[in-house]
This record gives structure tokens, C-alpha cells and sequence, in this order.
């Protein structure tokens, strides 16, 4: 049956929900309340500035957005965000959802820490981002009525969230500082992990073989 939460109707499809049981196996409850939250913030974001986006392909965007920080998908040669992007279209792909949808969904997530870009992008690729931030970073907070907020958080808690999740990226991505070039996770690896350099772009050009 399907399930409504602050006035979002969460997909109840065989995908989404063999969806949500694969993140549910993977992810700690932690991860799984954040992604469950980032689609419902998300849908809500959509509602309000009145976008027409697919529910199922939102939801798979939300719900996998983290996986690259988990054990069971993450790797070290790569962003985390691309972890969970290739999860995603490869579970999209075995249910039949190719082309375009899927790269939709691939772009949602492999985009979700670049700042204003996804905005501009596809409805599923904003809301992604825009549940993201909200349940992060707090941005887009007032956009959402309190008790729209108070029903999202009584269905999935956030303890400590601020910590917790600070803590969850350390893990993810302390063990490819490389793939925090150029994005927003080099910060977190700078305020807790010693001894970690950021890359610098001008030293990449500057000491790269073009030597004009």
C-alpha cells in the first residue's frame, strides 16, 4: 500500500520498492532516513515551484544518490557520486528504464554536490539536488512549512544529523582524497582528515607538459 508523507505520495511501484529494500540492505539507517528524506524534500521543493517531474525516477535518484559511500558500492579510483550514479541506470537498465530517463537519473546524482549547475537542469535533476541541500546544508529551509518538515523528520529521524553525516563522508571519501578535486567534499576531508593537501588548479596548469 502505498505510503504518504507530508502530502508526498512515495512510489510504491516494484521498482521503487525493490528500490528502497537495496538501499535499506546497503546503507546504514542513516543514509537510508537521509536519501528517504532527500526525495521527500525534493517532491515538496517540486510542488512548490510547480515542476512536472517523474515521482519514480526522483525517487531512484534520491534513494541511490549515497550508495558511493557505502561499503557494498563504493570505490577508490572514483567519485563517490559516480558510485551511485552507475548503480542506479545499471538497476534502471534491468528494469527496462534505458535512453535519456536513465541518463536523467545518472546526471541527478553524479551532479548532486555541484553547486547551481542541476538547477537548471531537468526537474529530477534539481530536486535531487534541491532535497540534498535542504536536509544538508538547510538551504531552501522556509521553502517548506514547518509542519511539512516535522512530518518528513517524524517518519525518518535526523539525530545528530549535522555530525553523523559529517562523519559518513570522512569514511566515504577519506580513502580517494584525489576525487575531491574541484568539489565541495575537499572541505570536509580538510577539517577531518591530518595531513590531507587539496589538489590546486593553478598548480595543474602551471606544472602541466604544455609549456606555453
Amino acid at each position: 500500500m502505498s505510503e504518504t508523507i507530508a502530502g508526498v505520495r512515495v512510489p510504491d511501484s516494484a521498482l521503487a520498492r525493490e528500490a528502497t529494500e537495496l538501499v535499506r540492505d546497503a546503507a546504514p539507517p542513516l543514509l537510508f532516513d537521509h536519501s528517504r528524506r532527500v526525495f521527500l524534500f525534493g517532491a515538496l521543493r517540486g510542488a512548490e515551484q510547480g515542476l512536472d517531474y517523474d515521482p519514480e525516477l526522483l525517487y531512484v535518484g534520491a534513494m541511490f544518490h549515497d550508495l558511493g559511500l557505502t561499503g557494498r558500492f563504493a570505490r577508490t579510483d572514483r567519485r563517490f557520486e559516480i558510485d551511485g550514479a552507475e548503480e542506479a541506470r545499471r538497476f534502471l537498465l534491468s528494469h527496462g528504464i534505458t535512453g535519456e530517463p536513465a541518463d536523467r537519473v545518472w546526471t541527478a546524482i553524479a551532479l548532486h554536490t555541484t553547486p547551481e549547475v542541476p538547477l537548471h537542469m531537468a526537474p529530477e535533476i534539481a530536486l535531487v539536488t534541491r532535497g540534498v541541500e535542504l536536509d544538508v546544508l538547510g538551504i531552501g529551509y522556509h521553502a517548506v512549512s514547518d509542519e511539512q518538515r516535522a512530518a518528513v523528520t517524524a517518519a525518518h529521524p535526523r539525530p545528530d544529523f549535522k555530525n553523523r553525516i559529517l562523519a559518513a563522508f570522512t569514511e566515504g571519501i577519506r580513502d580517494r582524497p584525489a576525487s575531491t578535486f574541484g568539489n565541495v567534499k575537499a572541505d570536509v576531508l580538510a577539517h577531518f582528515v591530518p595531513g590531507f593537501e587539496r589538489g590546486d588548479f593553478v598548480e595543474v596548469i602551471l606544472g602541466s607538459d604544455w609549456y606555453e
